[in-house]
């Protein structure tokens, strides 16, 4: 008896400890070197991107660049903040649809200098092209950081801002359908749905990134 109890408390120990370390928070940014950081290609960033006060900086046009790893189902968190005028992304399960190499977009953007309404769909925090944020959002000013955070689960995807909920949709839904057969995505069906890579958007401004924090859902 004594056995067996041993048996299942070591069990539950390694059952517990298994599940625990699939659902880690793992850095995608060590604050120090573009490790784990390519080209779409797979070679080496250029050297627009650099590495300044533990912040990821594209400082001139360099291409985008893009996670080693792919992930499908995750809950992702980064801050980030751009010159005025400037125009950025992170991408996510980016990957091939139909022939073409895209994904659903978390749109970083100046809304006020390039006279976006607040809750557009191309204004910050939107899942560009797609669906536009709350026009509620609270937007950090020009040259402060601003939390950010993507939770992609199934066919749900949310956007989050500053610690509040800006956008959230689910994939194949009545909205989901009206909304991408509108959009520029509407010859690739199954856009959005496969697993992929993170896409840090090169649109020819200044943007820094840091804190990227991913953890697989």
């Amino acid at each position: 008896m004594i056995l067996k109890r041993l048996f299942l408390l070591i069990w539950i120990g390694f059952f517990v400890e298994s599940s625990l370390g699939a659902t880690k928070d793992i850095p995608l940014f060590d604050g120090k070197t573009l490790a784990g950081w390519t080209k779409e290609n797979g070679s080496t960033p250029d050297t627009g991107w650099i590495v300044e006060d533990g912040c990821m900086v594209l400082v001139k046009h360099s291409g985008s660049v893009y996670s080693k790893a792919s992930f499908k189902d995750f809950d992702f968190s980064f801050e980030w903040k751009i010159e005025a005028g400037c125009n950025s992304g992170v991408k996510y399960r980016f990957a091939d649809y139909s022939g073409a190499s895209i994904g659903p977009e978390y749109q970083l953007l100046d809304d006020a200098k390039r006279n976006y309404s607040p809750g557009a769909k191309g204004s910050a925090a939107s899942i560009y092209a797609i669906k536009g944020p709350s026009a509620t959002k609270k937007l950090a000013p020009i040259g402060k950081f601003n939390k950010s955070r993507i939770i992609a689960k199934g066919n749900d995807l949310e956007h989050w801002l500053n610690g509040e909920k800006v956008v959230k949709i689910k994939i194949g839904s009545r909205e989901w359908m009206q909304l991408h057969a509108a959009s520029k995505f509407k010859k690739s069906p199954e856009f959005g749905t496969r697993k992929g890579r993170i896409m840090l958007q090169d649109h020819g401004g200044k943007v820094w990134f840091r804190n990227l924090i991913i953890r697989a859902l």
